[in-house]
């Protein structure tokens, strides 16, 4: 359960890469992030959701300042480390640890699993040798290992054992953020379910906070507390896990909604047919002038081509929505159901 403590703020975070030339003319800068707010308060899981090419990565590279970014703030734990130097975030990153998505490129393959589970205590001179065996060893018992699996490398564990491994190395520090940058994308669905146990139950045990990267709607609502998605570099929407799935406001997230199976081929609680998008997704190295998601929405008006909408509570508490259709009184266009004379879904 969450307090009122935040762990991680982030305020106008920008994060451009260089553009590349084609055909003898330079591109503009990639906006790969492009003014994202969010805030994980203590113990609090945030889902980051958004289709490939959002962003999702880059924010979670950012808040763990595995990059640096273009502009913005980040606090963690109340301290900005926007624009701190690696020597100085030294200290910090014992706070906050990343688990990737891939877990076998993330580790070592010469090096034993024991080792690699003890690398950041003694990057941060955490205890003698005898010590730090002793902590891994209740490490790799926390995420379902025997103490003989510290002896083993990489290669000789399935994917999914893989992955536990990475989940001890990033908790044996006891950090107060876990990123998980698509932590189960990569492995059978069975195996993702064991993992996303895991990651719950450590999580309730420990009482750390994550920002779980994802693709993926079910696991998305299966694992968070509150749920942010985005759209080409920017926050459309977010709010409580159960408001966001039973009342979605903006068009791109009931369209993302729409286009995720249900167990009643009729549609079931989530509407009937799936939103068919139209037009062309714009380019990132162009500024986008009013919405971005404007040239692909089914009820998008003139001031959406104009204007950017800002992030603001229009529904229920801590439901965002930055969206010119979506008001207070009406909440906004349901694209789903034609809502408002709009009929825009395939049966």
């Amino acid at each position: 359960m969450n307090d009122d403590t935040a762990v991680l703020e982030v305020e106008g975070l920008v994060k451009h890469y260089p553009g590349r030339s084609t055909a003898g003319r330079r591109n503009g800068p990639v906006r790969a992030v492009d003014g994202v707010d969010l805030r994980i308060g203590q113990g609090e899981v945030l889902g980051l959701v958004g289709e490939s090419g959002s962003g999702k990565s880059t924010v979670g590279r950012c808040v763990s300042r595995l990059v640096a970014p273009t502009a913005g703030r980040i606090q963690l734990l109340g301290e900005d480390i926007s624009t701190m130097s690696r020597r100085q975030m030294r200290p910090l990153r014992r706070n906050v640890h990343v688990v990737f998505q891939d877990a076998y490129s993330s580790l070592n393959p010469r090096v034993k699993i024991g080792n690699i589970v003890a690398g950041p205590l003694r990057q941060h001179g955490q205890g003698d040798t005898r010590e730090r065996r002793k902590t891994v060893a209740e490490m790799l018992e926390r995420v379902g290992f025997r103490e003989q699996m510290a002896a083993r490398y990489p290669h000789e564990l399935s994917g999914g054992q893989r992955q536990r491994v990475a989940l001890a190395r990033a908790l044996v520090m006891g950090p107060k953020l876990v990123v998980a940058d698509e932590p189960v994308s990569a492995l059978d669905v069975s195996v993702q379910a064991s993992i996303l146990n895991l990651l719950l139950d450590l999580q309730a045990d420990m009482g750390f906070s994550c920002l779980f990267i994802t693709h993926d709607l079910s696991v998305v609502e299966f694992i968070s507390d509150r749920i942010a998605v985005m759209y080409l570099g920017k926050i459309v929407e977010t709010a409580a896990r159960e408001e966001l799935f039973a009342h979605p406001q903006h068009p791109y997230t009931q369209a993302l909604l729409s286009a995720a199976p249900v167990p009643d081929p009729r549609g079931g609680a989530r509407g009937a047919g799936r939103v068919v998008l139209g037009g062309d997704l714009p380019s990132q190295s162009k500024l986008i002038q009013g919405c971005s998601f404007h040239s692909r929405c089914p009820v998008a008006v003139d001031r959406c081509r104009r204007d950017t909408p800002a992030l603001t509570g229009v529904t229920a508490a801590d439901h965002l929505v930055s969206c010119h259709l979506v008001t207070p009184e009406d909440g906004g266009p349901d694209i789903t159901r034609g809502r408002n004379g709009i009929v825009h879904h395939t049966s």
